[in-house]
């Protein structure tokens, strides 16, 4: 991969725990990182298999390598809400990682 394919920003938000004024729990989403990554939506076979589900909004992130990214993380990416489906340390080289993502409907 190119370096210059990273060229959008997203940010990875982070689930947190806060006790609210009423002593009640409730989660909210914290930046985690703000990083460069090429973005591209699913094609050929990954398309079709996403479809089958209904994951019509599902799109593909690649970013440089870092730690601490899980699935319950969340991405921010044009103003739109992205839940990480899967995350692949390509070949285990840990220099790039691929993350696949569904937009976040409406209703969160």
């Amino acid at each position: 991969m190119e370096i210059g394919e990273l060229r959008h920003r997203i940010t990875l938000q982070k689930p947190i725990i806060t006790t609210n004024l009423n002593g009640f729990e409730e989660e909210t989403l914290k930046d985690f990182k703000t990083v460069w990554a090429a973005v591209s939506n699913l094609r050929g076979r990954e398309y079709y298999a996403a479809a089958a589900v209904q994951a019509e909004n599902t799109v593909e992130f690649t970013i440089r390598y870092i730690t601490g990214i899980d699935n319950s993380m969340r991405i921010i990416f044009k103003d739109k809400q992205y839940n990480i489906i899967a995350i692949d340390n390509i070949k285990y080289q840990n220099k790039y990682i691929e993350i696949r993502a569904q937009e976040v409907g409406v209703s969160g």
